[in-house]
């Protein structure tokens, strides 16, 4: 979307001119899924489906919200003096947050803005439309208010947010994804220092493909925050006996010599799933800067499996999307992204079998889904930034 496309959108609205626009884009994660909140490793990019949003300020202490998306709901007002969790405001608590939390900060908001929110991430994906609202927001703030906060600052106020805005108990990942990416790279981010590397993504002849169910995730009522807290009370079985702060400081020799501490075969999968899952992310770091893709994707399959049978996550529409995806030619690699229980997967396949990748992959899913799937190619982009 140009910015021409944006002004025509926001002036057919708010019946005046933008004075800014941003953009803040999805993600997908290469590997290493449901470790983030473990406090163990993740390998996000940013991709080109994103929001945009164009503003233009205000005279008093109300913000005004439109989206395209929702544009049922017509415009929400919100009092800088009222910022707190309405089910009814929609997807303005997310812009609600990041404005509370840069308040109790100690921003200076001394005005209020109209914002026009567009975007081409399906929402409800798992490509993390909120985190890229949330970082589109702060960079809107940032920019408008000249505040000076720094990204990981944003980054952090994203994720309080979610846990204790929203309510859901997400990991760092996602905004520090959509937020610090740079094009043509991989993050190779440690989620319990924020340790991080940038990693050239070279995929040669291949290509991302985001293979979305149309299966509409939601992450608050979703099994997630249940999964968190599977995972928490296997470290607290583990601790009687090991000095570790998180599930992500455990090697899975370790784990398998301390399995007995765990209470149920049940917490037992989900810390190997955490544990394996983190190694997994590692190696597949390694591989990819050796150039062998062959092997990064023979780890992103592993990464479905441990998913799927033991983290418990996937559900018939991954799973019909991921194992045809894995029968296809050109398929170096399937596996489901994000949160699970819906949403998207990826494929890493070759430019010249994409097409009927799609065709094939998109006939199966809907023999035994009964609906069709929808594919898009996923580009890497730019971390949230404002548009010049």
């Amino acid at each position: 979307m140009d910015k021409e496309e944006l002004k025509a959108k926001f002036t057919e609205i708010y019946h005046e001119d933008p004075s800014g626009y941003y953009f803040s884009p999805g993600r997908i994660n290469l590997i290493g899924e449901h470790t983030d909140y473990n406090g163990g490793h993740v390998f996000p990019c940013a991709i080109t489906l994103g929001i945009y949003g164009a503003v233009s300020s205000r005279n008093d202490q109300k913000f005004r919200f439109y989206s395209s998306s929702f544009g049922e709901l017509g415009i929400i007002e919100v009092g800088l003096a009222d910022l707190h969790f309405v089910k009814s405001d929609s997807w303005t608590n997310y812009a609600k947050g990041m404005l509370h939390f840069l308040l109790s900060k100690g921003a200076q908001i001394s005005h209020g803005l109209n914002i026009y929110v567009d975007g081409n991430i399906p929402d409800g994906a798992g490509l993390s439309s909120s985190a890229a609202l949330e970082m589109l927001i702060g960079v809107i703030l940032n920019d408008q208010f000249n505040l000076n906060v720094s990204v990981l600052d944003l980054v952090k106020m994203g994720v309080a947010t979610e846990n204790d805005f929203i309510g859901v108990n997400s990991g760092i990942m996602d905004q520090f994804a959509v937020a610090m990416s740079k094009k043509d790279q991989a993050i190779l981010l440690d989620t319990n220092t924020l340790a991080y590397k940038m990693v050239p993504l070279n995929l040669q002849d291949n290509v991302i493909v985001i293979m979305n169910t149309n299966k509409r995730r939601e992450l608050a009522d979703s099994k997630y925050n249940e999964r968190r807290s599977e995972c928490e009370q296997a470290l607290g079985d583990l601790q009687k006996e090991l000095q570790i702060n998180s599930l992500g400081e455990l090697d899975s020799e370790t784990l398998d010599q301390y399995s007995s501490l765990l209470s149920s075969e049940t917490l037992l999968k989900r810390a190997r799933h955490a544990v394996w899952e983190n190694e997994r992310t590692l190696r597949a770091e390694q591989v990819l800067q050796k150039g062998d893709l062959a092997q990064f994707g023979r780890l992103i399959n592993a990464s479905h499996v441990s998913l799927q049978d033991d983290y418990e996550v996937t559900g018939k529409e991954l799973d019909t999307l991921v194992h045809a995806a894995w029968q296809q030619p050109g398929v170096l690699g399937a596996r489901m992204t994000g949160a699970g229980f819906g949403g998207c997967a990826i494929a890493l396949v070759n430019k010249k079998d994409v097409p009927a990748f799609e065709q094939n992959v998109g006939t199966v899913y809907e023999r035994v889904v009964g609906y069709e799937p929808s594919f898009y190619l996923a580009e890497t982009s730019d971390g949230a930034k404002v548009l010049e």
